[in-house]
């Protein structure tokens, strides 16, 4: 399916892109916690409605 170039390029490339994010990631932590607070309360109000939502599916169903 794909020659074995094209699985040592994808392969490195994941590696790399991975190193990247958790870099850029680490480097912005500090201006995260100060812009973005209370935003794991959103997270946990729209898991909540989605179960909300697949509960009374499988309930009225």
């Amino acid at each position: 399916m794909f020659s074995t170039g094209q699985l040592i390029f994808g392969i490195l490339f994941f590696i790399a892109f991975v190193i990247v994010i958790a870099y850029q990631y680490r480097k912005d932590l500090r201006l995260h916690k100060l812009h973005y607070k209370g935003t794991v309360w959103i997270l946990i109000a729209f898991i909540g409605f989605i179960a909300m939502i697949a509960a009374i599916k499988f309930i009225f169903m």
